[in-house]
C-alpha cells in the first residue's frame, strides 16, 4: 500500500488536534478568567458569573456529537482527506470570530448569544476533527506501530495546550488586567488563524489514506455508515465513550477547574491557594511537558504489551489519584508550589498514559467502512459525558462540599473507564484492512 511519508502523516494528524486543544483551552482560560467580566458583567455575584461563563464552555461539547454525525458520514463515504479539510476550516472560522465579538457592555444579550453560536459552530467542526486525524495516522501505520502512530494526533493536545498557555502567559506578562479585559483576551483566538492556515496547507497536499483507498477498490464503502454503526457496533460506541470520558474529565479538572480553584479566593468560587494567574499558567506549562512524554510512553507500552493492560493500569491508578489529590489542594492561603506541582505532574502523567493509546484503540474497535463514524461518535459523546460540564460541576462541588467531592467525581469516571476496558477485546492484533 502506498502511504504518505511519516513527516506528512505527523503534520496532517497532529496539526488538527493541536488547534483543537489550543482553541478549547484558550476558551477555557478565557471563560475562567475574563468572560465573567466581559460577557456577564451585569451579574453581581462573582461565583454565579463564573458558573455562567463556564456553562458557555459546555456549548461546543454538546455540538460535537452533531459534528461527528455529519463529518463521520462524509468521512466514510467520500474519504478522510476532504472531510478533514472542511472540518478544520469550520473550526478555524468560528474560533477567529469569537475573538471579534463585542462584550456585554456594547451589545448586551446579543453578545452572549453570538458567543454561544460561535462556540456551537466551533464544536461542529471539532466533531469531525479527532477521528479523522486518528485515521490519517493509524491507517498509514505499520501493523506493529499503530499505537505509536496513533500518538501523533494525541501529541497535538499538549502542543495546543502549551501554545495557548504560552500566549496568555506572554500577554499577561506585558499587559495589566484592564488591557487583558479590553483586548488582550481576544489575541489567542485571532492568532488561531495562523495555525488553521498551516493545517489547511498540509492537509490539501496529503494523500487519501491507503485503507480507505482499499475499501473503495473492494467496493466496501457503505451508503449509510451511521446506520451501519448503530446497527452493528453500538456496543463499541458505548465502550469508546467511556474509555475516553475519564481522560476528558481529568484534563479539564487539571487544566481549567484547577486554574480557577488555585487563583481565585473562596468568595470568587476558588480555593484561595494564593497563586496569581501567571504563576499557575507557568506551572501548567511545566506539567504539560510531562503529559507529552507519557503519551509516547503509553503508546510504546501499548504496542509492546497490548492496549488492555496499559488502559487497565491507568484506570486503576486514576482511581487512587482521585482519592489522593484533594489532600494536595487543601492549603488555603499557603501558596504551596510543591503540593500543586505534584498534583499537576502526577495527574498529567496518568493523563498521558490513559490518553495516548486511545488514538489506536478507538479506530481498532470499528470496521474500516464505518471507522470514521464509529470512532468519532464515541470520542465526541465522551466529550459530553466527560468534559462538557466538568469545570462547572467541579466548581459547584468544591464550593459546596470541598475539594474531596471533586476527587470523588473523578473517581467515579475512572471506575466507568475501568469497566469499559474490562469489557473490551484486545485490539493490538486486529486486521486493520477489514
Amino acid at each position: 500500500m502506498v502511504r504518505d511519508s511519516v513527516k506528512t502523516v505527523i503534520a496532517a494528524s497532529m496539526v488538527g488536534t493541536a488547534i483543537e486543544f489550543y482553541d478549547f483551552y484558550a476558551y477555557g482560560t478565557a471563560a475562567a478568567n475574563y468572560f465573567p467580566h466581559v460577557f456577564f458583567s451585569d451579574t453581581t455575584n462573582a461565583t454565579v458569573a463564573l458558573l455562567l461563563s463556564l456553562v458557555t464552555f459546555a456549548v461546543a461539547f454538546i455540538a460535537r456529537p452533531v459534528g461527528s454525525l455529519i463529518f463521520g458520514h462524509f468521512g466514510d463515504r467520500l474519504g478522510r482527506k476532504t472531510t478533514l479539510v472542511v472540518s478544520l476550516l469550520t473550526m478555524g472560522v468560528a474560533t477567529f470570530l469569537i475573538g471579534c465579538i463585542p462584550g456585554y457592555n456594547q451589545w448586551g444579550l446579543a453578545a452572549v448569544a453570538l458567543l454561544c453560536l460561535c462556540r456551537f459552530v466551533q464544536g461542529i467542526g471539532l466533531g469531525g476533527e479527532w477521528s479523522g486525524a486518528a485515521l490519517v495516522a493509524t491507517e498509514n501505520a505499520p501493523a506493529n506501530k499503530r499505537a505509536l502512530y496513533g500518538s501523533f494526533p494525541e501529541l497535538g493536545a499538549p502542543i495546543g495546550f502549551f501554545l495557548s498557555n504560552g500566549t496568555f502567559f506572554l500577554l499577561e506578562a506585558f499587559n495589566d488586567d484592564a488591557a487583558m479585559l479590553s483586548w488582550g483576551w481576544r489575541v489567542p483566538f485571532l492568532l488561531s488563524s495562523v495555525l488553521v492556515i498551516i493545517g489547511l496547507v498540509v492537509r490539501v497536499h496529503m494523500e487519501e489514506t491507503p485503507i480507505f483507498r482499499m475499501a473503495q477498490e473492494r467496493d466496501e464503502v457503505v451508503k449509510a455508515p451511521l446506520v451501519e454503526v448503530f446497527r452493528k457496533s453500538w456496543r463499541q460506541v458505548l465502550q469508546a465513550t467511556f474509555l475516553v470520558a475519564v481522560t476528558y474529565t481529568l484534563f479539564y479538572t487539571l487544566a481549567t477547574w484547577s486554574l480557577a480553584y488555585g487563583t481565585k479566593s473562596t468568595e470568587q468560587g476558588g480555593g484561595g491557594l494564593g497563586f496569581t494567574n501567571q504563576e499557575y499558567l507557568l506551572m501548567l506549562m511545566v506539567a504539560i511537558c510531562v503529559f507529552a512524554l507519557f503519551i509516547v510512553v503509553g503508546c510504546l507500552l501499548a504496542d509492546k504489551y497490548g492496549r488492555r493492560r496499559v488502559l487497565t493500569f491507568s484506570s486503576v491508578a486514576l482511581v487512587v489519584f482521585a482519592f489522593a489529590f484533594p489532600y494536595l489542594l487543601m492549603g488555603e492561603g499557603k501558596h504551596d508550589v510543591l503540593a500543586v506541582m505534584t498534583f499537576l505532574c502526577v495527574g498529567f502523567m496518568l493523563m498521558g498514559i490513559a490518553f495516548g493509546p486511545i488514538g489506536a484503540v478507538l479506530p481498532e474497535l470499528f470496521d474500516a467502512n464505518v471507522r470514521y463514524s464509529g470512532s468519532g461518535i464515541g470520542y465526541n459523546l465522551a466529550a459530553i459525558v466527560g468534559a462538557a460540564f466538568v469545570p462547572t460541576i467541579a466548581t459547584w462541588l468544591s464550593s459546596h462540599w470541598g475539594v474531596r467531592a471533586v476527587g470523588l467525581y473523578l473517581g467515579v469516571m475512572a471506575v466507568c473507564c475501568l469497566i469499559s476496558v474490562l469489557t473490551c477485546r484486545e485490539t493490538k492484533d486486529t486486521d486493520f484492512t477489514k
